[in-house]
């Protein structure tokens, strides 16, 4: 037993000595995750230090736990973080029901033009940037935009999705789902095409009509496919909240639901004149150990649930 791993060793540098072309097809991806990965991470540090522009990086003082004490005791980071979950696990409830449909919608067209087509208009929002978006959204919900205009001259009252704080989270989660929901349906559509054919026609033989074989045969067949999706998005629940929509949308009427961890972050390291950069990585750094704590636990969820998780 002792001699196995001293025997597969030799085996690995044989083979890594076959293969060497391959391996060294790894150096470009090994090279930017080192530069730009791993590199990086020693301004963990700064979470633990009073930064200083004079001192830099490893010349700063070391200031403890403090970063995090000021954090968990201001009252507008823990708004920022309420609504960062807030939006995330409207994502999740509204965005992903919504590609999962669209994609079982998508594969029941029998036609492939019409089919392609329909595919195309909805997954081109994708492609434009929240900047140039944002800027449509404005032109259009804005309190003097195209909608209110038309709504006025229809003798109805006036809408402000953008500049109120009771519509502005429905606006976030609907703009998003018309923007993103056809892109995310592509994941869902491959996850349908690996389907065994046979199945649907066992059903059909068996009687099952187009209703009974999408739940009894699509929505199963990806399953796990959901499951891994829904893993991702829930480690990412304070990570990814929409930084890009909602910064080019929200404006100070709407900042106690609309303030996220991200903006709150840029505005502190920015434009607040602060420049407290330990205090604001140690929000990122919070952010990390949460998401990843947040990514374990739902993974363990889905693995005793019976399905294959991501580890």
């Amino acid at each position: 037993m002792a001699g196995k791993p001293e025997r597969k060793r030799p085996q690995i540098l044989k083979q890594m000595r076959n293969d060497w072309l391959l391996y060294l097809l790894l150096l470009p991806v090994l090279a930017w995750y080192t530069v730009f990965s791993y590199l990086p991470m020693a301004g963990v540090t700064l979470a633990f230090k009073d930064f200083s522009f004079r001192g830099g990086l490893w010349g700063s003082p070391w200031i403890g736990m403090k970063n995090f004490t000021d954090m968990f005791g201001d009252p507008l980071l823990l708004r920022a973080v309420k609504n960062t979950v807030i939006f995330s696990l409207g994502r999740i409830a509204f965005q992903t029901p919504c590609a999962i449909l669209l994609a079982v919608g998508l594969n029941e067209l029998r036609f492939t033009r019409s089919k392609k087509a329909i595919q195309t208009v909805v997954t081109f929002p994708h492609f434009i940037s929240w900047v140039v978006l944002s800027g449509m959204l404005i032109n259009l919900f804005g309190s003097t935009g195209v909608v209110n205009q038309i709504l006025g001259r229809l003798g109805a009252g006036s809408i402000a999705p953008i500049t109120s704080a009771g519509q502005f989270r429905a606006f976030i989660w609907l703009s998003g789902i018309w923007k993103e929901a056809g892109w995310d349906s592509i994941i869902y559509l491959a996850a349908i095409a690996s389907i065994d054919p046979g199945l649907y026609e066992a059903g059909a033989v068996d009687g099952a009509n187009r209703l009974q074989r999408i739940w009894h045969i699509t929505l199963p067949g990806i399953r796990g496919t959901i499951c891994i999706m829904l893993i991702l998005a829930v480690g990412a629940i304070l990570t990814n909240g929409g930084f890009d929509q909602i910064f080019n949308l929200y404006s100070s009427p709407v900042y106690s639901v609309a303030d996220t961890l991200d903006t709150y972050v840029f505005r502190e390291s920015f434009i607040t004149g602060g420049l407290d950069y330990g205090y604001t990585t140690a929000i990122g750094l919070f952010k990390s150990v949460i998401g990843v704590v947040m990514l374990a636990a739902c993974n363990k969820i889905v693995t005793r649930a019976g399905e294959s998780g991501l580890f």
